[in-house]
């Protein structure tokens, strides 16, 4: 089914690897149309309580567009290839309502490191590092970078960053806030596993509807957010983990949510 990628589904957990090693985990479109599919899969699978997406190796996570494959299909508009690849890959994991962490076992460059961003959590190979390389082609951040990078570091830093193109190595990487934690690479996988042990039983259904309105809240003003607020709220609290949460809080005993 997959030529590009590596997908496995078990026990609550949606890994996707990304398997071009040989160009560094480079986004070819056979690539972009995989991962956005497996996310779009893992989404709507209900045993799917947490998705995670990295790179097979320990070199690279991904380096961003394969500009010889590109040049190989033949690159007529830089701005089609984004409104039919990457833009919807970007948007299957912004809009999953399902947790998305990033094992960055490598470096993340260009696109990669827009992929790397647009996760809710980035867990980094600590030897790595990200850069927004594309001003070295003359070209501007894209894949959603123009969007994160002011959100998360302000807007002085992210024009710095992407006009400059530099390595940010994880030391700063973790001070600046684009990364969540930094580890040697032996040591990633447990990492990254707490976190997915606590993503597979906890309340997927909040988590999802919080990501969703945290996703709109920068182009919203108070009163929409506070709306969006009480009208999730509500679904929530028809909920079997709202009952559950209760019930456990009451019996002072720990919840045993179903994600539903």
């Amino acid at each position: 089914m997959y030529e590009n990628i590596l997908l496995e589904i078990s026990d609550g957990v949606s890994t996707i690897t990304l398997n071009r090693p040989q160009v560094y985990n480079a986004l070819s479109t056979g690539l972009i149309k995989e991962i956005t599919k497996a996310v779009e899969v893992s989404s709507t699978d209900n045993s799917v309580r947490v998705i995670v997406l990295t790179g097979i190796g320990d070199k690279a996570f991904c380096s961003g567009a394969d500009l010889k494959a590109g040049m190989d299909e033949g690159m007529a508009s830089l701005g089609d290839s984004l409104r039919k690849n990457y833009n919807p890959m970007i948007a299957a994991i912004r809009n999953a309502e399902k947790p998305v962490i990033c094992r960055m076992n490598g470096i993340a460059a260009g696109a990669g490191m827009s992929l790397a961003l647009a996760c809710d959590l980035i867990i980094a190979n600590k030897e790595a590092y990200m850069s927004e390389l594309f001003v070295g082609i003359g070209l501007m951040p894209d894949a959603g970078s123009m969007y994160f990078l002011p959100r998360i570091i302000g807007m002085q830093k992210a024009f710095e960053l992407c006009s400059t193109g530099r390595k940010v190595y994880m030391d700063e990487a973790l001070t600046l806030g684009l990364v969540t934690k930094a580890v040697a690479y032996e040591n990633l996988d447990e990492t990254v596993g707490e976190l997915v042990e606590y993503y597979k039983t906890a309340p997927t259904k909040s988590i999802g509807l919080m990501k969703k309105v945290l996703n709109q809240s920068y182009s919203s003003t108070i009163a929409e957010i506070l709306e969006q607020e009480a009208e999730n709220q509500y679904i929530l609290g028809k909920t079997h983990d709202f009952a559950e949460g209760v019930m456990a809080f009451l019996q002072k005993r720990k919840p045993n949510f179903k994600g539903k």
